[in-house]
């Protein structure tokens, strides 16, 4: 199993490498790998897909970073 550590490591490569456009990229390759059969693939690409959006989102002004 991916950690979620990786999971983000790697969503904050694909921001780094494809800026706004880095859930679309992220959501068209685990679609890609859910049509070539391979679901654990598919699961951790949708993974990153919800990291890039947490990443993404704006924190509330009283919500702690971490």
């Amino acid at each position: 199993m991916t950690s979620d550590r990786d999971i983000y490591r790697t969503a904050k490569l694909i921001i780094d490498r494809h800026g706004d456009e880095a859930g679309l990229y992220a959501a068209g390759r685990a679609d890609q790998l859910l049509e070539a059969g391979d679901i654990a693939g598919a699961t951790v690409w949708r993974r990153i897909v919800a990291a890039i959006e947490e990443l993404g989102r704006a924190r509330r002004p009283d919500e702690p970073v971490n």
